[in-house]
């Protein structure tokens, strides 16, 4: 009779705290790695196509031209944005897990014949809405956990985007070890999972009130850094070993298992985190979430208003604040700073992604078997991800540590991403595989640049939109380069060889080009554009020197110091 009292307030104490990780920052960037882990099917499109292609009986134009409505959807997240603005964070994510399934798995019946053929249009509206739901999970996911982590956002942006960078390798594991080396059922894999993860932390990802507790926040992001590192290797190490050896299905489960232990560890580091946080407090039985987590639109939003009160919406968007204020979506989209991040990103992510969308053919161009062929996916999206955690890690240290400007390292980027084209364009023996992790590896560096210098020089109150604008140069960048310049060049050059053969276009089912000529003029062009916008970023450089030499994060550590006496916390984040 007398353990009663102690069973039951045991049990209240075990719901309280699982109430509190459920509810804590911690937890919802968990929840975040494994949606951005999952929001990354447009980097397997290289997988795929093929069979679209032989399936459908197409040629490469208009494979190159699904490829640029893929990339449409993907970069074109303005409606995601403003959908943002209005709604609760559930809500943008429901959509974009809605728009994930539908998409992706019309395309999987249209590849699998379940369903007559399609006409091309159609193909391209499937293709373009199951990626558009990467911009619903971007916003929904990836800005909340900029505006939860301010002062870390090149941190947050490396790492979240480098998970979304591996999710390529990761679901090729998975579907590898469910459905065997069947990469039509890839794509189903796409239309469910994602979706799946999206729905089911739908509530738990939201905005919180920034009261930071802890004073070594840095370190923490460093074990989640160790842990994606683990993952990305094991990945690595996995895809090579597939290459060489053939694996029995019991072996590509025993794999798949261990990726999703690895996916799984953040979420101890989270309980972990959570619970010094409970036995910080003086009093248990007050959850700390009550001050923590007061959801809000935007951590700079009650001093906003305050600054500049309410005005009409174009009558003040030639009187731009300073450098690193709160912009209106108007003034941050007419502002030359915009204008120049817009030209090299056209550029640059306009080069790699179309780099990224042919790998498959460039392989089979070049004599590669198919599986080879999938080795370079996944290298490609390894790379990716080393690349997205350089450009968040490594230009965060040195922006605080050396005033290193971001802009400045996109230019290195993109010199980098030359020598990727050129390596491709002038093949020899295995530069393919040297080109993949290039390629692959500035690919990947440039979006979280993109985004923190975006968020930097424009502030967050309107990051959900202007985050999304900020890729919009990307599909016009692959759908000019991509669809009328790589996919005519090597239609031509499959046409020439046709004729040598004494064959017209119609004498065969699927066009296909071999040889090293097939890519060359395709991307000497590529290397060309890339270097131009290397140099127009050399601009923005100059522009913004004088701004990266300040403490850009100061109003945030403002901010943070008057809300933690608000909560009646001391400097170190005790309980006063």
């Amino acid at each position: 009779m007398g353990e009663a009292p102690t069973i039951t307030t045991a049990g209240s104490t075990a719901w309280r705290f699982s109430s509190q990780v459920i509810r804590g920052r911690w937890f919802s960037l968990f929840a975040t790695f494994l949606i951005m882990a999952g929001a990354g099917a447009t980097y397997l499109f290289g997988v795929y196509s093929k069979d679209i292609k032989s399936t459908l009986g197409y040629d490469q134009t208009t494979i190159t031209l699904l490829g640029f409505f893929k990339d449409l959807g993907a970069n074109v997240g303005v409606p995601s944005g403003l959908l943002a603005e209005v709604t609760p964070t559930w809500f943008v994510l429901l959509v974009g897990s809605l728009l994930n399934f539908g998409g992706y798995f019309m395309i999987w019946l249209s590849v699998t014949q379940r369903i007559s053929k399609p006409k091309v249009w159609q193909m391209c509206m499937y293709i373009c809405i199951g990626a558009t739901s990467q911009n619903f999970a971007n916003t929904g996911a990836l800005v909340t956990a900029i505006r939860n982590f301010p002062e870390s956002r090149g941190i947050m942006l490396g790492l979240l985007k480098g998970f979304t960078g591996l999710s390529g390798a990761i679901m090729t594991q998975l579907y590898l070890a469910v459905y065997g080396n069947d990469s039509k059922s890839l794509i189903l894999l796409i239309a469910w999972l994602p979706a799946a993860l999206s729905i089911v932390f739908v509530y738990v990802i939201r905005a919180m009130k920034v009261v930071k507790q802890q004073t070594d926040e840095l370190k923490i992001f460093y074990q989640f850094l160790y842990v994606s590192i683990g993952l990305a290797l094991f990945l690595m190490a996995m895809t090579i070993a597939q290459k060489l050896v053939d694996f029995p299905k019991p072996a590509y489960a025993a794999s798949s298992t261990v990726v999703c232990a690895l996916l799984f560890v953040p979420l101890y580091i989270a309980i972990r985190e959570e619970l010094l946080l409970w036995n910080q407090q003086k009093e248990p039985t007050i959850s700390p979430t009550i001050i923590v987590e007061k959801p809000i639109l935007d951590p700079s939003a009650e001093i906003t208003k305050i600054q500049d009160p309410e005005t009409p919406c174009f009558s003040n968007v030639f009187k731009k604040p300073a450098r690193g204020e709160d912009y209106t979506i108007c003034q941050a989209l007419l502002s030359t700073d915009m204008i120049i991040l817009f030209v090299f990103s056209f550029c640059g992510l306009g080069s790699s992604l179309t780099a990224v969308d042919n790998l498959g053919q460039i392989g089979e161009s070049l004599g590669y078997p198919t599986k080879t062929v999938k080795t370079f996916v996944s290298l490609l999206s390894i790379w990716n991800y080393f690349g997205r955690i350089f450009a968040g890690f490594v230009s965060e240290s040195l922006l605080v540590n050396h005033k290193f400007p971001r802009p400045l390292m996109m230019t290195i980027v993109l010199l980098l991403s030359c020598i990727g084209h050129l390596l491709i364009a002038f093949p020899i023996p295995g530069s393919v595989y040297v080109a993949s992790v290039i390629i692959g590896f500035s690919f990947g560096a440039q979006l979280p640049l993109i985004f923190a210098i975006i968020s930097e020089l424009f502030g967050l109150k309107y990051y959900s939109t202007l985050f999304n604008c900020g890729q919009l140069a990307s599909p016009i960048g692959s759908y000019i380069l991509n669809v009328k310049v790589t996919g005519p060049l090597y239609d031509r050059e499959a046409l020439e060889d046709l004729a040598k053969k004494g064959l017209k276009r119609s004498d065969v089912k699927e066009l296909i080009c071999i040889g090293a000529k097939c890519y060359r003029m395709a991307f000497v062009i590529l290397a060309s554009v890339t270097f131009f916008g290397a140099l127009i970023s050399l601009i923005l450089v100059a522009r913004t020197q004088a701004f990266y030499k300040t403490d850009i994060y100061k109003k945030f550590k403002d901010q943070e110091d008057v809300a933690r006496k608000e909560a009646g916390l001391s400097s170190t984040g005790e309980v006063q």
